[in-house]
């Protein structure tokens, strides 16, 4: 029989897994084994998000079967890890029926479960089991809240969104800095920047997510010169910007067209803030200047880049051909793509769109058929509105629109 102390071994497994070397606290799970130490419960709770930081499902499953085989009893904190484990790894109907077996939960497991619902697109769902957590007469804490209300952004479901904002007043969670960064974040998904600018505005305390939070939110409305102002102030108060500030900076840019302070922060980034552009900041630019119709300046951007283009970066130009009908490149980031993701339909409708436009049926129809042969298909374009506090989805089709409740 193996014996043996496991907390030390505990001790360092969850060293590398709260620091993010995933792949080192999986060796000492196995060299733990070799060396005859018997994992107790603290070990299964601290292995578990390995897996889901590796996003290996294959993982995920085995070390279940590991937990079930081994006898060890599924308690609330386990059972909270592998539900966490499951929806972060994409699997929600693994992480509800372990959700739904579980004899004990706490709100940790609430919380994990509606966080697994919203990551995954699951919003109305979120906010049902949000709901029937009162129900249970369970008190929902600031993680909850962190939780929920993106999913009421998700659905851009403002009323929703605003009796979450009482229950946050009332429950006097509206000193807490991450969920007033959420909220901000929901009333600027929802089109109310007034609020949004508000709230930013009377915060005792702003994090860098803060201010990335609302720039990014003026940048998806149009309002360019709104986010390089509120950029501009972030710089005065002495916030130092990261990685995520310039995304947000950059895409404002490109949706208000403004090209020349969009390089002007882009160079900011690199010479004066020494943050080196990762494949985002450089989709963000293609996508800047294609938008503006410098598709060669943009082509030629992406032959400068430090390393190879994403699939991203090609369907930035491809989306910007589109817009300006440029067959050729258009073309020339379609061939680049179908060899990093030649299994993503809305690459092949962007061009068959540039086509249509250009009269090329013949094209157009070829590009169909050859979907049809692969078997894509475009996920239907989908909206939201809401209406007597309920949302109704409309999902788009083929000459149709559905309706869901």
């Amino acid at each position: 029989m193996c014996k043996g102390n496991a907390g030390l071994w505990n001790a360092m497994i969850t060293g590398y897994t709260q620091n993010g070397y995933a792949n080192e606290a999986l060796e000492l799970f196995n060299e733990m084994q070799v060396e005859c130490v018997e994992p107790d419960l603290v070990t299964m709770v601290s292995i578990v998000p390995v897996c889901a930081n590796l996003s290996s499902m294959q993982l995920g499953k085995w070390i279940h079967g590991y937990i079930i085989v081994s006898g060890f009893e599924l308690d609330v904190m386990l059972g909270t890890a592998l539900i966490d484990m499951y929806a972060k790894c994409g699997s929600v109907d693994s992480a509800l029926q372990l959700f739904a077996t579980m004899s004990q939960r706490n709100v940790v497991s609430w919380n994990a479960m509606i966080a697994g619902y919203a990551q995954n697109g699951h919003a109305n769902e979120a906010l049902a089991l949000f709901n029937e957590m009162q129900l249970q007469n369970l008190k929902p804490d600031s993680i909850t809240m962190v939780n929920t209300v993106p999913a009421c952004a998700f659905l851009s479901a403002l009323q929703q969104g605003k009796r979450m904002h009482g229950y946050i007043i009332r429950s006097n969670f509206d000193s807490d800095i991450v969920v007033c960064n959420s909220l901000i974040d929901m009333y600027a998904k929802c089109g109310t920047l007034e609020f949004a600018r508000q709230l930013f505005d009377n915060m005792y305390e702003r994090t860098v997510v803060s201010w990335n939070t609302m720039i990014g939110g003026y940048g998806m409305h149009g309002y360019g010169e709104d986010a390089l102002a509120l950029f501009a102030k972030m710089d005065q108060e002495g916030m130092k910007p990261d990685r995520v500030t310039f995304i947000s900076v950059l895409s404002a840019c490109s949706h208000a067209g403004l090209v020349n302070d969009g390089w002007q922060c882009f160079t900011h980034m690199v010479e004066d803030c020494s943050i080196a552009p990762t494949m985002e900041h450089y989709a963000c630019m293609v996508d800047l200047l294609g938008r503006s119709g410098l598709l060669q300046e943009a082509y030629d951007f992406i032959q400068k880049m430090p390393f190879k283009p994403n699939a991203v970066v090609w369907g930035s130009l491809l989306g910007a051909c589109k817009i300006h009908g440029n067959i050729f490149l258009g073309e020339y980031a379609m061939n680049c793509i179908l060899e990093l993701v030649p299994e993503n339909a809305s690459h092949y409708v962007l061009l068959s769109n540039i086509y249509a436009e250009a009269g090329r049926w013949d094209v157009v129809a070829k590009l169909r058929n050859i979907m049809k042969v692969k078997g894509l298909k475009k996920s239907p374009g989908c909206s939201w509105i809401e209406v007597n506090n309920k949302v109704h989805s409309f999902f788009a089709t083929e000459g149709e629109s559905e309706s869901i409740l």
